[in-house]
């Protein structure tokens, strides 16, 4: 398995700059080696956050807190209650409408017998 490659913020502005310029994201692509994808990602950055969106570091983005994961916490537990209900309804109705459909099914074949005369003409 191929090491990922790491590349200084210097070379990836100069790389995006040079898209913005009109340079061909396919042909820096070809020349470096490097996904389009990533290119296109590079451009984007440069164009929303300039330069200084290239020197942030890894990892989660600033402003995260852990309180907020907890208050998520429990509106995700509101919202999979919320579901669950829905899902037991929906159970519910689709037990309700198979059983339905088995009686439909079992008159109709019973009026379909041989010289019998039929409820639906075909």
């Amino acid at each position: 398995m191929a090491a990922y490659r790491v590349f200084k913020a210097e070379f990836r502005i100069s790389i995006a700059q040079r898209i913005l310029d009109g340079e061909s994201v396919s042909s820096l692509s070809g020349k470096y080696k490097i996904k389009r994808s990533i290119l296109y990602r590079w451009r984007d950055l440069l164009r929303d956050q300039g330069a200084a969106g290239f020197h942030r570091r890894r990892g989660p983005k600033p402003g995260g807190s852990s309180k907020v994961v907890a208050g998520s916490s429990a509106a995700a537990d509101q919202r999979i209650a919320e579901l669950e209900r829905r899902l037991g309804r929906l159970a519910l109705e689709n037990d309700f409408l198979r059983r339905a459909f088995k009686r439909v099914k079992e008159a109709r074949s019973k009026n379909n017998a041989p010289g019998e005369a039929r409820c639906t003409e075909k």
